[in-house]
Parts: structure tokens; sequence; C-alpha cells
């Protein structure tokens, strides 16, 4: 699987689950009775000639009495079409080996080399639990468990959250610790070893030494079956009521990653200086990763409805640093509906190893990779939602947004043909989601 990030954004839950734990309900005798309450969601997520993904939800709450709150999540995601290798485009024609090295596929001249194969289906599992420990605090727990064909990730996570200053305060404490495990089709690739082309049938009487030969050449770019990956996310949290309208959250997040970072799916183009290529090499990236990133939220009641801003500046050991602009307006529309225009704003710099491409005769550095998604780039997304209260006091929403994606030359030169083709294509998407609570 190769979609954006792996299926567990660790850092993501985490600030969920002290989201969660920050704004927990007022308990009281009735809410011992109440029903279970559950959210379910159908989303499609649809990028022009690359992937499509479908995805379910269906989460859970339920107040068992005294703030004692237990909420569960499953996610099923269905993954399918194409996927940038990282290899370059060309004035002619390419052909390349799947990473699996059984069959090959054809890109055509000029094209990003795509390969068409791409699928998947992911089943995450959540749970949570929350409740009072003391006076004016509360803690958290919960696991968190995702599978696809080729990954597997474990966490759990942990935190606390203390009122002051009559409750108008709340600090905060989140600790989470995933173990991934990454199994790709065909092994681990040996880093930047050449990837190895397998042979057409030719029907000729040395078909099978050809193959054979291929075998070996395979064989010889794997180093094992799979490899791990382990994260450690701490974030500290301070949330304010400013006054009856407006309320503020800071977040600091912290997150210390050690293990197999590397896309085993993701190539490089070694070039001439005509822009040719002439290898084709697995990546490879640094085996650590630490991430600091600062958060700030503001929500404001207006007369009409809610305005909803934040911010978020994250930098990493990679050298890649972010900002992320994300605003929301909830336009009461009557007693029982509303719409909600949606913007988000993101920009980030390229990480320090990252290469469109390596130049014939130069030294292999000790970590590249042409993945776009590390390179330099901005991105929007614009959408509108629109929900509705219905008479038994479930609640139905629509949402439709656009996505694109700009990667951006972070400052190289391109040699010869390369000048000549799109190394930098944009990415479009569609989404579009229903959702029902009841």
């Amino acid at each position: 699987m190769q979609l954006m990030n792996k299926p567990i954004n660790i850092s993501s839950a985490l600030a969920a689950a002290t989201c969660a734990l920050l704004g927990a309900p007022n308990a009281n005798a009735a809410d011992t009775d109440e029903l279970w309450k559950f959210d379910t969601a159908l989303m499609y997520y649809g990028e022009v000639d690359r992937v499509t993904a479908v995805e379910a939800i269906i989460g859970a709450t339920k107040d068992f009495g005294d703030e004692h709150i237990f909420s569960g999540k499953v996610t099923i995601d269905g993954l399918t079409g194409a996927s940038a290798t990282g290899a370059v485009a060309q004035p002619v024609a390419q052909t390349f080996t799947r990473p699996s090295g059984d069959g090959n596929y054809v890109t055509g001249a000029g094209e990003t080399p795509l390969d068409d194969t791409f699928h998947d289906t992911r089943v995450q599992l959540t749970a949570q639990w929350t409740q009072p420990i003391a006076e004016n605090m509360r803690a958290s727990g919960g696991v968190n468990f995702s599978n696809e064909y080729d990954y597997m990730s474990f966490a759990v996570n942990g935190s606390v959250a203390y009122d002051l200053n009559q409750k108008n305060t709340t600090l905060s404490l989140g600790l989470s610790y995933a173990f991934d495990t990454i199994k790709p089709e065909g092994g681990i690739p040996l880093a930047f070893s050449s990837v190895a082309i397998k042979p057409y049938s030719d029907d000729s009487e040395n078909e099978q030494e050809n193959e054979n030969e291929y075998e070996d050449d395979f064989n010889r770019t794997r180093v094992d079956d799979s490899d791990n990956k382990n994260t450690i996310d701490l974030m500290l949290g301070l949330t304010q009521v400013i006054n009856r309208r407006m309320i503020m959250q800071f977040n600091y997040g912290l997150s210390l990653v050690d293990g197999y970072t590397t896309d085993p799916f993701k190539i490089l183009s070694v070039v001439n200086e005509q822009g040719l290529t002439q290898d084709l090499l697995y990546e490879n990236r640094p085996d650590t990763r630490t991430r600091n990133s600062f958060y700030w939220q503001t929500k404001y009641a207006l007369d009409f409805g809610v305005a909803d801003i934040s911010y978020r500046f994250a930098t990493d050991d990679w050298k890649i640093d972010s900002h992320t602009i994300d605003s929301r307006l909830r336009i009461n529309l009557s007693d029982t509906s509303y719409l909600q225009p949606h913007f988000r704003y993101y920009q980030q710099g390229a990480a320090e190893f990252y290469r469109p491409f390596l130049m014939e005769g130069d030294n292999v550095p000790e970590f590249a990779s042409a993945d776009y998604r590390l390179g330099e780039m901005t991105a929007y997304t614009v959408g509108l939602k629109y929900g509705m209260e219905l008479d038994n006091g479930d609640e139905l929403a629509f949402r439709l947004e656009y996505y694109q994606q700009t990667p951006k030359n972070a400052g190289f030169n391109e040699p010869g043909a390369l000048q000549d083709v799109d190394l930098y294509p944009s990415l479009k998407a569609v989404i579009a989601q229903v959702s029902y609570r009841f």
C-alpha cells in the first residue's frame, strides 16, 4: 500500500483522544440509562488517473455514568488505482517490473510512471475508555489496530487532563506507542540496488535461461521478507476559555520514529547528461525521524453559527518544515440545519535527501528518495458540508470537497530531455462523504 501515509496516524489518533478527553460531557443520573450513540460515514476519495478509495466508518459511544465513557470505531478502506513510483517521465515508453517481481507494465512517452495495479484493503479497530481519576482530573486510555495486505500496526495510548481556574483552563498530557510491521510483496529491497527488469516471454529456447537469470538478479536485490518500525508520540495541551463566546487550544507534539521508514515500492531514475534514464535504483531513507509540531485552534460562537480556525507548524530532522491553515464556518440555516464551508491550505519544504532523479557518474548519496510526498509542495482543500437534524433527533450530513496538490521544483537543474516532460505533475482529487448519527 502506498496511499499518502500508512494507515494509522498516531499523532492524529492521540490528538483525537486528547480532544475527546478535554470535551468529555458532564454526566448525570439519567445519562446512565442512555443507549449507545453511533456515528456512521461512507466516504469516496478519487484522484484523477490515480488512486481511488472508498471508506466505511462506524463509531459507537456510551456513557456508563459518572463520566465513565467508552468509544470505539471500525474503519474499512478499499483502495485501487495507480501510484507514482518515483521514476521520471521520458520521451520514450518505459518498461517496469512490478514490486512483486511478477510481471511488467509499460508507461507511455512523456507520462509519469505509475504502477496501475495498486490495490489494498485495510481494516482498523480502535477502542478508548475515559473516566475521572480525581477531582478535576480525567484519564483516557485506548488501543488501535490496523491491518492490510502488506502492513500491520498496533498502538496504545493514554492521556490525562486537569481542570483548573473554575474549569476555564485545562492542561493535558498524552503519550502513544505504535509498533508497525512492513511486509511488502516481493520482500524488502536492498537500498540503491538496481531494479531487475523481468524479460518478456519470447517462446525461444533461451527463455527459461533468461527467466532464471532474472530471478537470480531479483533475489540479489532482496534483504528480508519484512521489517519493523516503532513510533512514540508525546502531546502537551492547553485549552483556555477566553470568554463566553471564544475558546482556544494550544498543543505541542513530539514524535520519535525508529526503524524502517523507507517505502519499498519507490525507486529513483539515474539519468545521463541528456536526461535519459540509464538505471533504476531502490530508494533509501534514514531509519530515525524526530518531528516537532505546534498547533493553535480558536473557536468563536457567532450569532448565526461557529467560526473555527487553526494553524499548525511542523518541523523534523529530515528538514521538512510545513504550515497548515484550516478553517470552517458553520452557518445555521435554521434550528435543525446548517451549511459549513471549509478551506485548508498546506505548504511544505523538501526533505534534505529528496532527489527527483540521480545523475550518472555522481556518487550515490547515503539517503535519497524521489517520492513527491517528500518534495516541496503546496496543497489546498475547498469544500462544503450540509447537515440537518431529523425529526427523531438523528443527524444526516453531506460533504463535498475538492483537493489539489502542486509539487514544485526544489532547485534542481533538469538536464536534456527532462526539460520537455512534467517532472512535478499536480494531483487533483474529489472527496465526497455522507454521514449519519443516531
